[in-house]
């Protein structure tokens, strides 16, 4: 059943339910195809920390809803051949089409084809099996249930060693549907609307997300809304440690609200929505600690604020909350979002100075690699602590956001002051950091420089503000074909560097959220035209595949083997940097 509206008609099939989960705003239900054109399963955006403590444990959990088969009145499977749009899946079988929609986002409609007798099949399991010495245990915090509006034929449930396996079939007409309820509630919602009014809603829930969006060149057009439909997927209602509605990376691959991702999300959600784009900032200013940390990532159940691995240290990110703030305010002039996040953010400020400069130099250290947000970068192979260019820049752009916050807030004095402590940061960095001898910026453990050539060693071209002569040496190393302008740009690690490899994460693949801030520091620092091929070759990355994944190789532009699919900050990067690109603007 083809949309009615031409925004959602255009990515038929953009959608592949085998390696990406089709879900809906605010859900935490994912659901799979397990086996093409045979079989779907459930799976659950959620940690379960309760059930399984640790912090990666949900990525290795079964699905709570797997087999799901349609069946005929006979009970026998239905293959079928599935049509994908943003609001619904459609399956044609010889019986005719099944469909599937959010009733709402903890409950699956399914629309049977009127006339005949037909259902579904599925294995209902709980959310955790763990073997012990004494036998072993089934935990779940989530039930379900299954309804429908038609006429029941036929309605077993047989236990299994893992689960349930349930048989359900339907008279339908027109109007039919069987729903499936996923709820931590002692009563599940039974509610079942006709199919059709579901079906209708689902589409025009897109199809406002879609049309609030601005327009951009017709080249960028599918990508374009594809990535949108992936900032509408990924978001999840408030629950629990989250407070607003947030914006998942990937709510298969990486479940909470992270630190430095949802800065970036936000400059997407800016054009569309500024309290959905402030909302991202919230979730993480909320939860500030009382040093002052801003967490790594915030989920249900709890904050992210702590690791053993590779090492005991406090983990947290990136401190580009500012940075973002102002993109946002830029479109909002919203002052009180300002005056909301300025206190806690010059706390945060303090935090990176007073309790991760062992040294007293004047310049912060990283004391956990992941804090970098690289997580396996070959910079920390040498251990931790390590004062790095590319944090420094960070705190740089930091400070001169809040300056920028303090003029809009009728602090002249503390304006002026943050501008002073961003420059003396910066000729501090110069004058520990740069190398003139090879024109780059090294990382220091114990102020030994980390010979390893990654971008980070180019960071401070972010200032804007570096003498022209600087400036000119690192351009030489961004442009060189050998270290970073690479066919697919901008690698991790520079390509004639002994430690690059082009398939690890951050030890060569490119990365679109880099790629942005370099777009941004070649803007900042005079380079517009230079600023503008990186842009392009970027959208142009991105525009290879269907899909937009979290990393690529810099030679080939293919996807990284570990690369999350549906990625959220290479969706919204493309979008912002699609819109500047259309509006004949940089960054």
């Amino acid at each position: 059943m083809r949309p009615n509206s031409a925004l959602i008609g255009q990515l038929e099939n953009s959608i592949d339910p085998i390696k990406v989960p089709f879900s809906d705003r605010g859900s935490r239900l994912l659901v799979y195809e397990e086996e093409a054109g045979h079989r779907l399963c459930v799976k659950l955006a959620e940690r379960l920390t309760s059930l399984q403590p640790g912090l990666h444990g949900y990525r290795q959990r079964v699905p709570l809803m797997a087999e799901l088969t349609f069946i005929d009145e006979h009970q026998m499977p239905l293959p079928y051949k599935l049509t994908s749009y943003p609001h619904a899946l459609f399956f044609k079988t010889r019986l005719g089409d099944f469909a599937l929609a959010f009733q709402d986002r903890d409950t699956l409609a399914f629309g049977l084809p009127p006339g005949v007798t037909a259902g579904l099949r599925f294995r209902v399991r709980p959310q955790l099996w763990q073997e012990d010495e004494h036998g072993g245990q089934f935990k779940t915090v989530r039930n379900v249930a299954y309804t429908t509006n038609g006429r029941v034929a036929v309605n077993e449930v047989r236990g299994t060693e893992d689960g349930y396996l349930v048989q359900f079939l339907v008279k339908a007409h027109k109007s039919t549907a069987v729903t499936l309820s996923v709820s931590g509630a002692e009563e599940a919602n039974r509610k079942v609307y006709p199919f059709p009014r579901t079906l209708r809603r689902a589409e025009r829930r897109w199809h406002r997300w879609f049309e609030r969006a601005p327009r951009v060149a017709d080249r960028y057009r599918l990508h374009y809304y594809y990535a949108w439909w992936i900032m509408g997927n990924g978001l999840v209602s408030p629950r629990g440690a989250l407070a607003h509605e947030g914006m998942m990376p990937s709510k298969e691959h990486y479940v909470g609200v992270w630190h430095w991702d949802a800065c970036f999300h936000a400059l997407a959600y800016r054009h569309v929505d500024p309290l959905l784009a402030a909302n991202q900032l919230r979730i993480m200013v909320e939860k500030q600690q009382s040093d002052g940390m801003i967490p790594d990532a915030i989920y249900d159940e709890g904050v992210v604020a702590h690791m053993e691995q590779p090492l005991p240290a406090a983990v947290t990110k990136p401190p580009v909350i500012a940075w973002a703030a102002m993109k946002v305010y830029q479109l909002s002039e919203d002052k009180s979002f300002l005056g909301e996040l300025y206190d806690p953010l010059v706390r945060w400020n303090s935090w990176w100075f007073g309790l991760n400069d062992d040294d007293a130099d004047g310049l912060a250290q990283y004391n956990h690699p992941f804090s970098s947000g690289l997580d396996d970068s070959p910079l920390w192979d040498e251990g931790m602590p390590v004062e790095s260019p590319d944090l420094n820049t960070y705190l740089c752009l930091q400070m001169e956001a809040l300056g920028q916050m303090a003029a809009q807030l009728g602090k002249a004095h503390e304006a002026a002051m943050w501008e002073r402590r961003s420059e003396a940061l910066l000729r501090r960095m110069v004058q520990d950091f740069y190398d003139p001898e090879v024109g780059l910026f090294w990382a220091t453990k114990d102020h030994q420089p980390i010979r390893v050539v990654t971008p980070f060693n180019l960071h401070p071209l972010w200032t804007g503000r570096l003498p022209e002569e600087v400036v000119d040496r690192l351009i030489d190393h961004l442009t060189d074909p050998e270290e970073f302008w690479t066919d697919y740009p901008i690698p991790t690690v520079a390509r004639n560097d002994a430690k690059y490899d082009s398939h690890r994460m951050w030890r060569g693949p490119t990365w679109i959220n880099i790629n942005y801030i370099f777009v941004e520091a070649l803007a900042q620092s005079g380079r517009v035209k230079l600023a503008e091929e990186l842009r392009e070759r970027t959208l142009e990355l991105l525009m290879r595949h269907k899909d937009m994944y979290e990393f690529y190789d810099p030679e080939t532009g293919e996807p990284g083997p570990t690369a999350a699919p549906a990625f959220g900050w290479s969706a919204a990067l493309f979008i912002d940097l699609a819109i500047e690109a259309s509006q004949g603007e940089v960054i």
